[in-house]
């Protein structure tokens, strides 16, 4: 749609987003290790970008024209804007790697050889290290130029194209990935010598064509992750989902990645063999699947590589009482990974599971760890006779198998699970303990902004807070109704539940800013989220910019919304941090008249937050939890280290500090809690 006020597009706003990532890469204040894991998380960013974004925007394509008319951008334009992007990016990805991460590499004793280095220094070790694992093993086919030929790229697979004096065919070598990416050939105490197995293989190749080879050169294929699951009726939604998921190794091309150095000639001609358009090629260096970076050898064990590993500070109150539910039947308790353990959610489900006053536990589950002490723990109450009620999501993307694979566990030991509706998410995190002791029931909640996932909890900065508070407990109860289908629309009265009164609470909330604002008192917002894009809070947010509400927002990800345009957004400004760990938090700050109200949980501004998934937000009512995030928020909104700003350039310029002092809010947070929990 059109909107009548500005709203940047999603996706090239994205772009900018992961553009930040490569600055992280491109910071040599960082330990070369850490630059690193940012080079591989800002490829493996852009290959779901592709598989997921890009692939929406070729369906498109396929629209009526009529009705394409009324969309916002032109796929076909706005593809092309977005390739150009990323052609830069790539670019400046090529230069980081090459030009700043070798050679610091090599300052410290580690080389990564390219061909060429290989030939001349270490041929023998890379000859023998081959002969050894592949031999004659290597899987070749072959290409017809310019005609179609029946061949088929794995998804995300790695292949040499390799080109001869014979122009009429090209042959196609897939790089094996039972020995990971990187070959150590040789290390001591002080050197290592490793190399990409692409270039070990490079090497070998005139032992397996008969023809004169002219050039090779790395090419890559994105397909669609899409999974397009139809017939909900004929079997569960979780058994079609899993017979689907070999679609996303089959979808659709959605970019072939290729090797810059290529010829015009031989690339149109691989284009036609392979039957794709022109808009599916993406130029790129002579590597591709930086992600595989992730696992990058370390072989010393020097601490200057490394960001210093921090200790998991210990929550005072869980580390001196035994008893979880006591605790928090006197007050209230906020978790903070990964500053703090998520071990501490898994240990309240562990006792409910062991306490015989335990009635029921339900929870539901967006993605799990694939090793998970809290999935054992629900095991446990099963096997203790415990009621059980596991709301499974199937359709988190990426994480489907694992999450089937625990809810068919679950199920086949007694618990009650809940698959995935067909046309909604439950996007929330959420668990409801039932006690019943002397006659007297009592529920327990544990609503965060994170996943239920050991993992992720590790490098995820999420809050979780843990009440016995009456009426919580009852919305939340009301919120598993609804999900066990006893319930069709929840009457939440302090909750914020989506679909139900999210949208309308934040609405209402904003407009009572502006009226505060009209009115000539204090008015102010701040917002915490990983993205911005529904279109009504951003036209309401414009209002109260134009009211005179002060507007302070962090987002991570993308922002539709235009910060500091005049007469329209001059009372907004944005931010984003991205640092060691991920801002995966959601804060909701309104001034609310000089009382302020404070929301956490699992809802973005966006429409398929507010409108189209189960979220759960809780209000904060502890006076003392209430200043423990505001705290946190406000050294959040004053970071001065790691804020980037939204603009309208959306140029990613770092904030500056007006004082010397720099704020780097993930460290001043993690000596605030452990201030808190001395």
């Amino acid at each position: 749609m059109k909107y009548d006020f500005p709203y940047r597009h999603r996706d090239l706003n994205w772009l900018s987003f992961n553009h930040r990532v490569l600055q992280e890469a491109a910071n040599d204040h960082l330990p070369v290790y850490e630059r690193i894991k940012f080079m591989a998380i800002f490829s493996s960013n852009l290959d779901e970008f592709f598989r997921v974004r890009i692939s929406q925007l070729r369906q498109l394509k396929k629209v009526r024209k009529k009705y394409r008319k009324k969309l916002e951008t032109k796929p076909t334009k706005l593809v092309k804007e977005i390739l150009a992007k990323v052609q830069e990016q790539q670019h400046f990805l090529g230069t980081i790697f090459h030009e700043s991460i070798k050679p610091e590499l090599e300052d410290y004793g580690i080389y990564l050889h390219d061909e060429i280095s290989l030939k001349n220094d270490h041929k023998l070790l890379a000859d023998n290290w081959f002969k050894k694992h592949y031999e004659d093993n290597l899987d070749i086919s072959y290409i017809n130029a310019g005609t179609q030929s029946n061949i088929f790229l794995e998804n995300q697979r790695l292949y040499l194209l390799v080109t001869f004096n014979d122009k009429d065919k090209y042959g196609l070598v897939k790089i094996p990935k039972d020995s990971g990416r990187f070959i150590t050939l040789v290390k001591d105490n002080h050197h290592a010598h490793i190399a990409f197995i692409d270039d070990i293989i490079k090497l070998q190749l005139d032992r397996f064509f008969s023809n004169e080879i002219t050039g090779y050169y790395s090419i890559k294929l994105s397909r669609d992750a899409e999974l397009y699951v139809e017939d909900f009726a004929e079997g569960t939604l979780a058994e079609k989902i899993y017979k689907s998921l070999e679609q996303r190794n089959i979808g659709e091309p959605t970019r072939l990645l290729y090797d810059d150095s290529i010829p015009d000639k031989v690339i149109k001609n691989v284009r036609k063999s392979l039957e794709l358009s022109k808009i599916d090629l993406v130029k790129g260096g002579t590597y591709h699947n930086f992600d595989d970076f992730f696992g990058f050898p370390k072989p010393f064990d020097n601490p200057d590589l490394y960001l210093e590993p921090k200790k998991e500070i210990e929550h005072k109150e869980f580390e001196s009482n035994e008893d979880y539910f006591a605790l928090i039947d006197k007050q209230d308790q906020l978790i903070h990974t990964p500053f703090m353990s998520f071990d501490y959610v898994s240990n309240l489900v562990n006792q409910a599971a062991n306490d015989n006053t335990t009635e029921f536990i339900k929870i539901s589950l967006y993605r799990v760890a694939d090793d998970s002490k809290l999935v054992q723990a629900l095991l446990k109450a099963v096997e203790n006779e415990i009621e059980v009620v596991v709301f499974v999501e199937a359709k988190a993307r990426f994480d489907e198998k694992n999450n089937i694979k625990w809810g068919q566990i679950l199920e086949e030991k007694g618990a009650r699970v809940i698959w995935s509706f067909p046309n909604i998410k439950v996007h929330s995190k959420a668990l409801l303990i039932q006690k019943r002791i002397d006659g007297v029931k009592k529920r327990y909640a544990y609503i965060g902004t994170g996943n239920f996932n050991s993992k992720t909890a590790k490098v995820y900065c999420d809050h979780g807070l843990f009440t016995s508070h009456k009426p919580i407990t009852k919305d939340l109860y009301q919120v598993f109704k609804v999900l066990e289908g006893d319930l069709i629309i929840p009457k939440p009265k302090h909750l914020l539940v989506s679909p139900y009164n999210t949208r309308q609470t934040f609405e209402d909330l904003i407009r009572a800013e502006i009226d505060e604002a009209q009115l000539g008192k204090p008015a102010a917002i701040w917002a915490k989220m990983n993205q911005l894009e529904d279109p009504r809070i951003i036209e309401l947010l414009y209002k109260a910019s134009q009211a005179g509400v002060t507007i302070t927002l962090l987002v991570r990800g993308f922002s539709c919304l235009i910060p500091g345009l005049k007469n329209l957004s001059e009372n907004i400004t944005c931010y984003s941090i991205v640092d060691t760990y991920l801002e995966h938090g959601r804060i909701y700050k309104f001034n609310n008249a000089g009382n302020p109200k404070i929301f956490i949980g699992s809802a973005d501004w966006m429409t398929r937050n507010l409108d189209r998934r189960i979220e759960v937000l809780v209000p904060i009512y502890d006076e003392r939890i209430y200043e423990e995030l505001n705290t946190i928020l406000t050294l959040q909104l004053n970071d001065t280290d790691k804020a980037r700003i939204h603009d309208q350039s959306e140029s990613n310029n770092f904030r500056k500090s007006e004082k010397q002092d720099v704020v780097n809010s993930q460290t001043e947070i993690r000596e605030y809690l452990k201030k808190l929990h001395s």
